[in-house]
């Protein structure tokens, strides 16, 4: 009975130190894409930084300036951009997403969504909502150009007047340990007047029209957007997961030597037993 106690938690242990592994593997590699992620979010941010400042002096070159990016509507229909990731074993990287963005979408009347990543395409999915293309199913393999492309369809929906308004529901990265899930506003743009840009009349003057050159930027901008949140998510996933894969492995090495101190007893108790069966066949 003893042996055969011993041989089950034997094979509990190999079992565990095979887990731990793969855990320690995972991870490794989830340290390394994130070290990339965190590279690109960072560099990402001056050409976002850039083409908000230039929309913003656009916006305030003139006092007659307008532009259906600009001008609220009734909201009668909202299009979200849901960015979350391609796998779990990430902790509640995914869930917390969309915890977030469903909370957003509580008080809306109608609601359409982008999602990018397959998580997200399952999860639309599964709750029945409507999508406008499914066809960006994995975020790692998502470049800039598509991004750009993304934009492009969306701010033409917005101008048919598809939908009223433009969010995008992604992961910030805070630090190693900690990813905070947000929804951005992206259209319509709101271009907040503070008094240095009232008493500066912009220099500057646009061809065609000042309009013409700010609607050809919006997709730019929308694109550019997208990149740079794309950016934080996939570093905030890498970032769960190698805290995730962090406390499995640690899990792991806890239950080994659980097992350990258990299969010690276990084989201590086997050997007294012996012993104990040798003295009385030596007595009689």
């Amino acid at each position: 009975m003893a042996a055969s106690s011993m041989k089950d938690i034997k094979l509990r242990i190999k079992s565990v130190e095979s887990t731990m592994q793969i855990t320690k593997a995972m991870e490794l590699v989830a340290s390394s894409k994130l070290r990339k992620a965190k590279e690109r979010a960072e560099a990402v941010r001056p050409y976002f930084t850039t083409l908000r400042q230039t929309l913003d002096d656009i916006a305030h070159s003139n006092t007659d300036f307008s532009s259906p990016f600009v001008q609220p509507r009734e909201v009668k229909k909202v299009c979200y951009v849901m960015i979350a990731g391609d796998r779990g074993l990430a902790g509640g990287y995914n869930n917390n997403l969309f915890k977030a963005v469903t909370a957003h979408m509580a008080d809306k009347p109608a609601v359409c969504v982008m999602p990018v990543g397959k998580k997200a395409v399952e999860y639309c999915a599964h709750h029945g909502l409507e999508t406008v293309s499914d066809q960006f199913a994995s975020v790692e393999d998502l470049g800039l150009q598509d991004c750009f492309s993304i934009a492009r369809t969306l701010c033409a929906r917005f101008s048919k007047g598809e939908f009223d308004e433009l969010y995008v529901g992604y992961t910030n990265f805070v630090s190693m340990l900690s990813q905070q899930p947000e929804v951005l506003k992206m259209l319509p743009i709101h271009h907040p007047r503070t008094q240095a840009r009232d008493k500066v009349e912009s220099l500057i003057q646009y061809e065609p029209s000042t309009p013409a050159v700010y609607n050809a930027i919006v997709p730019e901008y929308v694109g550019g957007l997208l990149w740079g949140t794309i950016s934080e998510s996939q570093a905030s996933e890498q970032g769960a997961r190698r805290t995730a894969m962090d406390a499995a492995s640690k899990n792991a090495g806890e239950m080994i030597e659980d097992l350990s101190l258990k299969y010690n007893r276990a084989r201590q108790g086997a050997i007294t037993q012996e012993i104990t069966e040798i003295v009385a066949g030596a007595e009689a």
